[in-house]
């Protein structure tokens, strides 16, 4: 799972890592059968229900998983636990799988093959009509870091730079379509395109990862 996977990074201790791998066993568990009490958790994992209750503590912290009451026929309602849906992104996922499929369905027949200028195209000016009112009434400055604010939200890891003749750099660490992007390079053109209609001013892609690149690298101005 990506969140968990990350957190066994280099300089985590053996106690860290491991609670951090019983509450990557607990999700999957909450993955696999649905809503659990603690109870039923500590049996599975063989862990006391005090131990459980403290890991779920941190899941419901980060967002992971909520708390629920459940009616009982007779007595106190039972505390149990279920995943939300930003715990959803923590298992993997295969979408671009299914865009390249869909995608190479229009590409094999040559009557549906210029759709995918289309689509991308119609792609950018959904993604224009959603951005320009954030970009309204702001200076350049403001603009180059709104954004930088918008691609990271992306995933994209975004860092600007400003360059001495006070123009910029934007920097995209990460690209979140790059299987897409690696086959279909109308997506590049579409992002360049779409930075040029939002910030009003030239921009030119100087480095670009769905071609090899380290990063993709934007100057504007």
């Amino acid at each position: 799972m990506k969140r968990m996977k990350a957190a066994g990074a280099a300089g985590m201790t053996a106690e860290s890592r491991k609670d951090s791998s019983t509450r990557e066993r607990i999700l999957m568990l909450l993955k696999t059968g649905g809503r659990m009490n603690a109870g039923d958790i500590a049996s599975e994992l063989e862990l006391t229900e005090m131990a459980i209750r403290r890991h779920m503590y941190t899941l419901e912290s980060e967002g992971s998983v909520n708390v629920i009451s459940v009616r009982q026929a007779m007595g106190r309602p039972l505390h149990a636990y279920e995943l939300t849906a930003q715990a959803d992104e923590l298992f993997p996922k295969n979408y671009h799988l299914l865009a390249l499929d869909l995608l190479g369905e229009l590409a094999d027949d040559p009557d549906t093959a210029a759709l995918i200028d289309r689509m991308f195209e119609g792609r950018k000016k959904k993604l224009l009509e959603r951005y320009e009112p954030r970009m309204a009434g702001k200076s350049l400055e403001q603009k180059v870091s709104e954004l930088a604010a918008i691609q990271n939200a992306g995933g994209y890891m975004t860092e600007v730079k400003t360059k001495s003749d006070g123009s910029y750099m934007l920097f995209e660490y990460n690209c979140p379509i790059a299987q897409v992007a690696g086959k279909y390079q109308q997506a590049c053109g579409c992002e360049l395109s779409l930075f040029k209609s939002l910030l009003d001013v030239p921009v030119e892609r100087t480095e670009c990862l769905a071609k090899g690149g380290g990063k993709c690298s934007y100057h504007i101005g």
